[in-house]
């Protein structure tokens, strides 16, 4: 099979029929939403309905055709119904779906790729079948290995929606205090270097990642009963709108916890697996975390996840129960499987590299040319333009964000809305060509949304 599968169905995109949201999609909306609720913001800004896909292509019920810059939310990364990941699923599923964590051929397969493109000694492993799990058995691991219980996150990361989860995150949502109302006892959190808004500057301006560091070294002394089983973080920013801390920080931050006594616990569900152009995120910094987390793109769309610890940790995860009715399935772990080998044969990594290094130059020039980007931002695939109503103070624009989002949706790009941050997270075999027309989509959205504020 060819790696360039996608590009027949990706002719002619995008091609827009209707108005969009289109009739059909109106009207399943209309019946979908007298059932389901806590519908996500993408949708309620653009309320479509999708019935096929195809590589990097998103084709709705009224027949419109989307260029894909979201990948389900940085999900389908391979792109949609990649054939060999399809095959391997549906073999499953008419042979064996579901075993408990019972061994299975393909589980061992999986185990043994996944050890070889993991780096350090990252081999001891568990399966399930989202995020959010996989996130609070890493919270529970880490609690075992040193027996300890407090955490430390960041502000505006991200963890997933259970208590604990939940509890390394932002917890207000409006005037809904759902998550509260308070924080989970021991759970901690503090600011992360943003090189766009830092917190803490040296004497010429710029960010100070030295600063935060005594920062967590005061915080825990001041803060904390001294307890901290680990600090939780994402590697770099999903849902903070594609924010990457200087490339120093990991580094520093791994020195602190080994000085600490302290866990690094890297939650690569959304940044992991090829997204930025490395296997993990963090391995650009050549850090080696003690405990990940892997999902997403892991199975490229099929529901599952994993968690990761250290091989000296590998007892702890037999003490906590750490099994789960789904994960690792047959299915699920032929889909994860099947996007490891797609990753190696397809030489994808090396085209995120690529294309993504494209990506940037022209986000860059787009920076330069457009009074209300105050800052672009990303690695590989994983990509953010900052809005602003003004480049001096770096006021957020978020009514910007929101039209810029609607207009380029209406033009044919299926993408991420993050407020005044624009998100990215295209399917990682796209190339130059496409890479250039969805920012060719943004580009023109933006120029329409400037004249509208009266910026020219």
């Amino acid at each position: 099979m060819s790696k360039d599968w996608w590009k027949e169905t990706a002719k002619g995109i995008p091609q827009i029929i209707t108005e969009t949201p289109g009739p059909e999609s109106k009207r399943i909306n209309e019946r979908t939403n007298r059932y389901m609720r806590g519908i996500s913001s993408q949708v309620k800004l653009f309320p479509v309905a999708f019935e096929e896909g195809s590589g990097i292509t998103l084709t709705d019920v009224d027949g419109n055709r989307y260029l894909d810059f979201s990948s389900g939310i940085y999900v389908t990364s391979l792109g949609h119904c990649h054939p060999k990941i399809s095959e391997a699923i549906a073999k499953w599923a008419n042979k064996l779906m579901n075993c408990h964590d019972f061994a299975t051929p393909v589980k061992e397969k999986l185990l043994e790729k996944m050890v070889k493109v993991l780096p350090g000694n990252l081999n001891s492993v568990q399966f399930y079948s989202d995020g959010t799990s996989a996130v609070e058995a890493g919270i529970r691991a880490a609690r075992a290995i040193g027996n300890h219980h407090e955490f430390i996150s960041c502000f505006r990361d991200f963890h997933g929606k259970s208590m604990a989860a939940v509890s390394c995150a932002q917890m207000v949502r409006g005037d809904v205090y759902s998550y509260g109302p308070t924080r989970a006892t021991g759970f901690y959190m503090v600011p992360r270097p943003d090189p766009y808004r830092p917190l803490f500057k040296k004497e010429d301006g710029t960010i100070d990642t030295d600063a935060y560091i005594n920062f967590y070294e005061d915080f825990i002394r001041e803060s904390t009963v001294g307890n901290v089983a680990a600090f939780v973080l994402e590697p770099a920013q999903g849902w903070g709108g594609s924010i990457f801390p200087p490339e120093d920080f990991f580094p520093k931050l791994r020195k602190f916890c080994d000085d600490k006594g302290i866990l690094l616990f890297d939650d690569e569900v959304l940044a992991g697996m090829g997204r930025t152009g490395e296997w993990l995120c963090m391995n650009h910094w050549d850090v080696v975390p003690d405990i990940i987390t892997l999902g997403k793109s892991f199975g490229n769309g099929f529901p599952v996840t994993a968690m990761v610890v250290k091989e000296e940790y590998a007892e702890v995860l037999d003490k906590i129960s750490a099994s789960s009715s789904y994960g690792g399935n047959p299915m699920a772990c032929a889909a994860a499987l099947a996007s490891i080998e797609v990753i190696e044969e397809e030489q994808i990594l090396e085209n995120v590299r690529r294309v993504g290094a494209h990506f940037m130059k022209r986000m860059e020039k787009m920076k330069a040319d457009h009074p209300i980007i105050g800052d672009v931002k990303g690695k590989g695939f994983l990509l953010g333009i900052e809005l602003v109503k003004d480049k001096a103070t770096k006021e957020p624009f978020e009514e910007a964000g929101k039209l810029v989002y609607q207009k380029a949706f209406r033009k044919g790009l299926a993408w991420i809305p993050a407020g005044h941050i624009l998100r990215m997270s295209p399917p990682l075999i796209m190339d130059e060509k496409y890479a250039d027309m969805g920012l060719d989509i943004i580009e023109e959205s933006i120029a329409e949304v400037e004249k509208e504020f009266g910026y020219k």
